[in-house]
């Protein structure tokens, strides 16, 4: 595995990069412009964000959504990235949580990503992300 946002904390072999926009239907163009750039548009969770990844669906190496600014999931996925950044113990449990599922869901990406809900939704009602807001 290797780094993810957090500092230390373990991640799949894949570049993710969140790119804020101010809408979605103002982002639209940007559907035909990444292209050039190899990146692949995929309808996955389409009424949230332009999700491409490359160079396909199957074989990802590189993850970039494009997430409205003002989107409810803009500021979870910022606030989940902060509590991690401020809380060694919670990024060793979620390091944690990401070893256990790879290994036991090494094929089944959903499945791994389904497995990890609980505790994104856990940081993401906790305290502490109600104080970082």
């Amino acid at each position: 595995m290797g780094q993810a946002a957090s500092s230390g904390l373990a991640a799949k072999p894949v570049i993710d990069i969140m790119a804020g926009v101010q809408s979605l239907e103002a982002s639209r163009p940007a559907i035909a412009a990444v292209a050039h750039l190899s990146y692949v548009y995929f309808p996955y969770k389409a009424d949230e964000m332009h999700w491409f990844c490359k160079p396909s669906p199957s074989l990802r190496t590189h993850h970039f959504p494009l997430v409205p600014i003002a989107s409810p999931l803009w500021a979870q996925r910022l606030r989940f990235r902060d509590a991690l950044r401020s809380d060694a113990a919670m990024a060793a449990q979620y390091a944690a949580l990401k070893l256990q599922l790879a290994n036991q869901l090494p094929l089944d990406r959903e499945a791994y990503t389904d497995g990890k809900t609980d505790f994104v939704r856990r940081v993401l009602s906790s305290q502490y992300v109600s104080y970082v807001q």
